[in-house]
């Protein structure tokens, strides 16, 4: 053999030999003998006392994972016994933020060669761990100071599996009020749905009790493309019920999430806190959907799939989608009512109407004082910065008291920066329909409102389901408003509102007995009762009233026939809630027995009172005593005939002051163009003039499509079923 090889060779020996010596003193060796050294590194490292009090092993052993010639290479696994965690310096220095009875550590040494610190395997057994975090936001997982001139490390940390095992863990949060205790428990025998691991948590959040509990697989994977890892639970927080079932793909990073999910509470504004996400006051609610969650990149997305469920006694259905983005999340999709009780709706104006309650049902809700009929209740502007939205909402058939003839109900909601849009919120109303355009500009203080409303073909014998008299009319109903205001409830928007409101009958008929009831024409309303009710045709109904902070001022509003005039003039004050108008019907014909006279309808919102004036109709009735007693009997009956008016009805002239287009001027702002903001009313603002009150506000526009109000040639052109004046 040449000398040479020779050398090579005891070259080589010499290295295996030198490679197993080092293999045997590692294997042998006694790492106790490092705990002080390894003590001080990691304490140094975490900026907090970090003790090894147990003994401290390492094995040798050889992964199942790696292939090829890298499976021969050994790995280290590292076993600490009484491992013990301090905190930093600050209020919880002294106390223990972690005490780990057996810990056990799986490193790839290949891995270190790439400047990645890669943990295959972390089981804790028999572990306290406390998190906590003070109310100023330092809290005790920050393990690295903050300095402006730390540069980024090249090193990289992987944890691919961690395994726990009678681990207790408690996390307090001052900044969001949470005390939460849990345990974490390996499954004696392994589900076949994967399940191998129990948990159970308790405590409080935001003042309100937490507990739930689950399960979860029994060693949680952090693999890159591995199995999707099984979990199912149920939290409840205060009355809010959170319960899921499903899988998730690489929890370190929640790549993926497929669940079925079901929640429940007193009302869905209870769940801003929870996951972040800002839905209205809503009585106690229920759903069950299946939730998806695609979480890689920038653009996450959170779709809430099929879900059904009910919201007081109202069902609901449809699909939610919730995006992470910036500036702001937004919520977009489409839900659904196949019946929609009235009395849920609500509580979303701030009306506590439903008598569906939860078992936890504390309201927050403004009391209502007992005067007032408008909600007081403040609207809450705060949540609408959180995120965006763009919703469709139907409600397919509304549930109501008969003596509201609504039939359903469609709302686009949109929330942009603050700023809450309903385009449109309409309604079916008696067989017609009200189209609504509502803008709330939550940037302010105070909400500057702005709405426009358009009423079609509403049936008039549908307008009141309730009065039998009607059952025979016909004809319809249109109308148009448009209001500004500033405030931060429903009352005080209008009660500081400014704009117009108008509206006109299209030519049809209306119940005689009512018209005579109304004129108190007593005999004629006699034998209508006796010989049945016929129906009177309608020359016109119109109605024209301003608003200038809150107050409602009736510029004209007549009903008229062709023997009949009713005019009704007055006020109706939305700040204060209290009418004052009068209603003087006069007769075009002779009547007889007649105690016509001046009506009235004062009082608040809450207790109307309608009525006769006493005045002129006690002066009718002296001097029927008087003449009777004076003269003959037959002379007491002339204060009772009434022998009619020659006054011209004006129908066209009112009919083109309700036809013409309604304005109102911006938020904050009368029509004169002063500020609204102090919500007063002068003398002033209550009146207007004779000269002012017959001005026309707007010149008569045409109409197109379904907004379209009748012209007079048309309703001269009735259908041959209806009637013809």
């Amino acid at each position: 053999m040449p000398r040479s090889l020779k050398i090579i060779l005891w070259v080589c020996l010499g290295l295996v030999a030198v490679l197993a010596l080092c293999f045997t003193l590692l294997a042998t060796f006694d790492w106790n003998y490092v705990r002080p050294w390894i003590n001080q590194q990691a304490s140094q490292a975490a900026d907090r006392p970090v003790a090894i009090k147990g003994d401290l092993d390492v094995d040798w052993i050889r992964s199942d994972t790696a292939k090829g010639w890298r499976g021969w290479i050994p790995w280290p696994e590292i076993t600490a016994k009484d491992v013990v965690v301090g905190n930093p310096a600050g209020p919880a220095e002294g106390k223990s933020m972690a005490e780990v009875s057996s810990l056990t550590v799986l490193v790839n040494p290949l891995a270190l060669l790439g400047k990645t610190v890669e943990i295959a395997d972390l089981q804790v057994e028999k572990a306290n761990v406390l998190l906590e975090r003070q109310a100023d936001g330092t809290a005790n997982w920050d393990f690295k100071k903050k300095d402006e001139n730390d540069t980024p490390s090249d090193w990289k940390f992987d944890l691919q599996k961690i395994s726990l095992q009678s681990v207790h863990a408690q996390v307090i949060d001052a900044t969001s009020k949470l005390d939460m205790k849990a345990d974490l428990d390996t499954l004696e025998a392994t589900t076949p749905e994967g399940y191998g691991m129990g948990w159970k948590a308790s405590g409080t959040y935001n003042e309100a009790e937490v507990s739930g509990e689950g399960s979860t697989g029994g060693i949680l994977s952090l693999r890159q493309g591995s199995n999707p890892f099984p979990l199912r639970g149920e939290m409840k927080v205060g009355s809010t019920v959170i319960a899921l079932e499903g899988s998730v793909t690489r929890p370190q990073a929640l790549a993926a999430l497929d669940v079925r999910l079901k929640l429940a509470g007193d009302t869905m504004a209870d769940l801003l806190p929870l996951v972040g996400i800002a839905l209205p006051d809503t009585p106690p609610y229920s759903t069950e959907g299946h939730l998806i969650g695609l979480l890689e990149g920038d653009d996450d997305r959170w779709r809430y799939e099929d879900f059904k469920g009910k919201v007081g006694e109202s069902d609901i259905r449809g699909t939610l989608e919730y995006q992470l983005r910036k500036p702001r999340p937004l919520l977009t999709g489409e839900v659904e009512s196949e019946q929609l009780r009235l009395k849920d709706l609500g509580p979303l104006i701030g009306v506590q109407t439903s008598d569906v309650k939860g078992k936890d049902d504390k309201k927050k809700a403004a009391k209502q004082p007992a005067g007032k009929a408008l909600p007081v209740a403040p609207i809450n502007t705060k949540a609408w910065g959180v995120m965006d939205a763009d919703v469709q909402f139907k409600g397919l058939r509304i549930l109501r008291e008969k003596a509201l003839p609504l039939d359903h109900i469609e709302a686009h909601v949109k929330l942009d920066n603050k700023v809450l849009t309903l385009t449109p919120l309409n309604f079916g109303v008696a067989g017609g329909n009200l189209r609504n355009t509502i803008k709330l500009d939550g940037r302010s203080d105070k909400i500057a409102a702005e709405l426009k409303t358009a009423a079609r073909h509403l049936k008039m014998k549908q307008l009141f389901p309730g009065a039998e008299s009607m059952n025979a009319s016909f004809g319809e109903v249109h109308g148009d408003a448009e209001l500004t205001g500033r405030g931060n409830s429903i009352a005080e928007l209008l009660g500081h509102s400014n704009g117009e409101v108008k509206a006109l009958v299209s030519r049809g008929t209306i119940s005689q007995f009512l018209l005579e009831a109304a004129g108190l024409n007593v005999a004629n309303a006699v034998l209508v009762k006796i010989f049945g009710d016929e129906q009177i045709v309608l020359n016109c109904l119109a109605a024209d009233f301003g608003v200038k902070n809150g107050l409602m001022n009736a510029r004209a509003f007549r009903l008229e026939t062709d023997d009949t005039i009713v005019d009704i003039t007055g006020t109706i004050n939305l700040n204060t809630e209290v009418m004052d108008l009068d209603i003087r019907p006069a007769n075009k014909t002779v009547r007889i027995f007649t105690l016509r006279s001046p009506l009235y309808a004062k009082g608040t919102f809450k207790d109307p009172d309608v009525g006769v004036q006493p005045g002129p109709l006690m002066a009718r009735a002296g001097a029927a005593v008087a003449l009777g007693i004076i003269a003959t009997p037959f002379a007491a009956l002339l204060p009772l005939l009434n022998v009619g008016t020659d006054e011209s009805a004006g129908c066209a002239s009112l009919e083109a002051r309700a036809q013409a287009d309604p304005k109102a001027p911006p938020p904050g702002k009368t029509a004169s163009g002063g500020s609204a903001s102090d919500g007063k009313q002068s003398g002033s603002d209550s009146k207007q003039s004779d000269s002012e009150s017959k001005k026309p506000t707007s010149e008569a526009k045409e109409k197109t499509g379904e907004g379209k109000k009748p012209s007079a040639a048309e309703r001269e052109n009735w259908p041959s079923e209806q009637p013809k004046p």
